[in-house]
């Protein structure tokens, strides 16, 4: 049998984080075999995320050791993450050294305001999207972008696709199937309507005033991030 490579991987954590973005793309990633999975935040504490229980960090960003694969979840709380000068300090250090720098959902708001995906072909949630060029990057209307170690996935459920397409990155497609057989990953929704142009304009509505209801002036936030990126 194949010896595989250690790898470790680092989620980050913060208060109301959609926790799907973390948790799908962790089940993937943790049978990669010879890994180690590691939620990261700025204290022990037990973070509250969007769906209203709380995920217990395992490292802080003083005592976690270097990742090979960073990924950076998004939700409503991304925002204040990415104002907070620690996490961002510490997601600029462990990108540094990372093999992968990766994101789901709205997570690559934050990788953008780190400056990291300025030059990337990069991806979101697709109610956030029109966001990513004002951070550099060159936005992309796809499930998974690949650009050189950047790995972006669009909206919540897409991050089981992200693990899916890094796992078959690192490990190959044999491996990755394997994954896919084991987790059972065989969607069939039983609406159509997970994607705007596909949901109906009553729903579609109905999306965006629970958004702004959630998050009156994340727009604005967003883009005052962009303004102070750092500098090339």
């Amino acid at each position: 049998m194949v010896e595989l490579s250690p790898i470790r991987v680092a989620f980050l954590l913060f208060p109301n984080v959609t926790q799907l973005d973390l948790t799908g793309p962790a089940q993937v990633l943790s049978r990669l075999g010879n890994v180690t999975i590691d939620l990261v935040a700025g204290t022990l504490d037990p973070v509250v995320t969007d769906a209203g229980f709380a995920l217990l960090p395992t490292a802080t960003f003083a005592t976690v050791s270097q990742p090979d694969i960073l990924c950076v979840p998004g939700g409503f709380g991304v925002t204040a993450a990415s104002e907070d000068d620690a996490t961002m300090a510490w997601v600029r250090s462990a990108a540094a050294g990372a093999t992968w720098v990766t994101s789901v959902c709205t997570g690559a708001l934050l990788l953008g305001a780190a400056g990291l995906l300025r030059g990337y072909r990069a991806t979101t949630h697709w109610a956030q999207h029109q966001h990513l060029a004002a951070f550099g990057a060159i936005p992309v209307h796809d499930r998974v972008v690949f650009d050189r170690n950047r790995v972006t996935g669009g909206g919540v459920t897409a991050g089981i696709d992200f693990g899916l397409a890094l796992t078959a990155a690192i490990r190959g497609e044999d491996h990755a199937r394997l994954v896919q057989l084991s987790l059972e990953y065989d969607p069939a929704p039983p609406f159509d309507s997970g994607s705007p142009d596909r949901a109906d304009a009553a729903t579609l509505a109905r999306y965006h005033a629970l958004a702004a209801r959630g998050a009156p002036d994340r727009d604005e936030r967003t883009l005052a991030l962009a303004a102070r990126m750092p500098p090339v």
